[in-house]
C-alpha cells in the first residue's frame, strides 16, 4: 500500500496528461466534424515527437539526479536538473521553427489529403507554437515526484486539464475557431503546467532540488540521453507507427479508418497511462534503492510490481470490453457507420491491456537501473519493429482486422523478450 500510495500521484497525473488529447478530441468530434477530428490525429506525431524528446531527458535524468540523492551528493543533483531544463528549451525552440516553416510539408509527409490539409495546418501551426510549454510541463511532472512533491504535480495536472477543457469550450463551442481553438487551449493549459515547476524549482520552497548556475557537462548529456532512450523510442515511435496507420487506414477505409484510429488510440491513452504512471511513480524508489545498494528493496519491487500489473491487466481489458460502447459512443455516437467501425476495432485492441503494462514497465525499471541498452531495446521492439512489422503485414492476411490486431501481436512478441531480460539480469542486479 505504501507503494500505491507513492505511484497514486503520478497515476492520477498522467491519466489527466492524457486528457489534454482526449477532451481536445471529445469537442472537435462533437463541434467541428471527423474531418477535423481526423486532421487532428494525422498531425499529432509532431507533438508526440517533442514529448519524447522531453521523456528522454525527464526519465534518463531522473535515474541519474535519484543515483546522486541516493547517494547522498545534493550538489550534483542539482547541477543536472539545471542542465536538463537547459536543453530541453533549447530543443523545443528548434522544433517550433522547424514546425512554422514546413507547416505543409510536415502536413503531406504524415498522410494529409487536400481535403484534410487545412484542418491539419491550423492544427499544427497553433499547437506547435507551444511545444516549449508541452516539453518542460513533461520534464517538470517526473523531476517533481523526484523532489518528493508527487502531490504538486498532481494538482498542477488536475488544474491545467481543468483549464483546457473550459477553453475548448469557450474557444470550439463559443468562439467557432474550430481546431486551432483546441490546439490554443491546449497550449494555454501547458503554460499554466510548466511555469508554476519553474517557480518552485526557484524558490527556497524548494529543499531537495533547486534550479542553481551550473557548467554544461556534455558527458552527462549523453548519458543521460542513452539511458532514456528507451522512453524516447516510445514516444517517437508512436509518431513513425501512428503515420503507418493513417497510411494504411486511409487505404482500407478512408477517412473514417483514422477517425476510427483516433478514438481508439483515445481510450489507449487513459489505460496505457496507469501503467506509465505506475512506472513513474515507482521509478525514483528502484533508483534510489539501486545506488545505496538495498538489494533486498529491489526484489521487493519486482515481485509486487509484477503483481500490481497482472491484476490491472485482467481489471482494464475486462472494462474496455463490457464498457466499451459507452466509451465509444463519448466520440461517435452520431455517426452509425464511423460507430461501428471503431466499436468493432476496439474490442479486438482491448486485449492489449492484458500484456502491455508488463512491456512498459520493464523499460522504465531498466531505465531506473541506469540500464538504457536493455531499456531501449524492449522499447524498440515494442513501440517500433514488431509494430511496424504486424502493421505491414497482418493486413495483407486480415484485411482492417489485421489494423486492429497489430498491437496485441507485438505485444504479445516484446512480452517474451522482456521475460528473458529479467530473467537473465537477475544476478546482475540481484533481485
Amino acid at each position: 500500500w505504501s507503494l500505491l500510495s507513492f505511484a497514486a500521484p503520478s497515476i492520477i497525473m498522467m491519466v489527466f496528461m492524457s486528457l489534454y488529447t482526449i477532451v481536445d478530441g471529445i469537442f472537435v468530434s462533437r463541434f467541428v466534424g471527423s474531418n477535423a477530428l481526423s486532421s487532428l490525429n494525422i498531425v499529432y506525431p509532431v507533438v508526440n515527437v517533442a514529448i519524447a524528446i522531453a521523456m528522454m531527458l525527464a526519465s534518463g535524468g531522473n535515474a541519474i539526479i535519484s543515483k546522486y540523492l541516493g547517494e547522498g551528493n545534493k550538489k550534483r543533483a542539482c547541477e543536472s536538473l539545471t542542465q536538463f531544463v537547459t536543453v530541453c528549451i533549447l530543443v523545443s525552440l528548434v522544433i517550433v521553427v522547424i514546425s512554422q516553416v514546413f507547416l505543409t510539408e510536415i502536413s503531406r509527409l504524415l498522410g494529409s489529403n487536400e481535403v484534410l490539409l487545412t484542418d491539419c495546418k491550423s492544427y499544427l501551426g497553433m499547437v506547435s507554437l507551444f511545444i516549449p510549454a508541452c516539453m518542460l510541463q513533461t520534464l517538470f511532472q517526473m523531476y517533481l515526484v523526484t523532489a518528493g512533491r508527487p502531490t504538486m504535480g498532481l494538482l498542477l495536472m488536475i488544474g491545467a486539464g481543468i483549464v483546457n477543457a473550459v477553453l475548448d469550450y469557450v474557444l470550439i463551442v463559443i468562439c467557432d475557431m474550430g481546431v486551432a481553438g483546441a490546439a490554443l487551449a491546449t497550449g494555454i493549459s501547458q503554460i499554466v503546467g510548466s511555469i508554476i515547476p519553474i517557480i518552485y524549482f526557484l524558490s527556497d520552497k524548494s529543499d531537495v532540488l533547486k534550479l542553481q548556475k551550473a557548467r554544461f557537462n556534455k558527458d552527462i548529456i549523453i548519458k543521460t540521453c542513452i539511458n532514456g532512450s528507451s522512453e524516447m523510442v516510445t514516444n517517437m515511435s508512436m509518431s513513425l507507427v501512428n503515420m503507418l496507420y493513417n497510411t494504411q487506414l486511409m487505404r482500407l477505409a478512408g477517412a473514417d479508418g483514422v477517425a476510427a484510429y483516433g478514438v481508439i488510440m483515445y481510450a489507449n491513452f487513459i489505460f496505457a497511462a496507469i501503467y506509465l504512471g505506475y512506472s513513474m511513480g515507482s521509478a525514483p524508489i528502484t533508483s534510489y534503492n539501486y545506488g545505496a545498494g538495498n538489494h533486498s528493496e529491489l526484489k521487493n519491487m519486482l515481485k509486487k510490481s509484477l503483481s500490481l500489473i497482472a491484476i490491472t491487466g485482467v481489471c482494464l481489458t475486462l472494462i474496455s470490453e463490457f464498457f466499451s460502447h459507452p466509451l465509444i459512443n463519448i466520440f461517435v455516437g452520431y455517426d452509425a457507420d464511423l460507430f461501428a467501425m471503431t466499436l468493432h476495432g476496439f474490442r479486438l485492441y482491448a486485449f492489449v491491456f492484458l500484456i502491455n503494462g508488463f512491456n512498459i514497465w520493464a523499460s522504465s525499471f531498466f531505465t531506473a537501473l541506469n540500464n538504457g541498452v536493455v531499456s531501449g531495446m524492449i522499447a524498440f521492439l515494442r513501440t517500433l519493429l514488431f509494430q511496424i512489422g504486424c502493421i505491414m503485414l497482418l493486413p495483407l492476411v486480415l484485411g482492417l482486422n489485421g489494423i486492429w490486431m497489430g498491437v496485441v501481436v507485438a505485444e504479445m512478441l516484446t512480452l517474451i523478450v522482456t521475460v528473458y531480460f529479467l530473467r537473465s539480469r537477475k544476478n546482475v542486479y540481484h533481485y
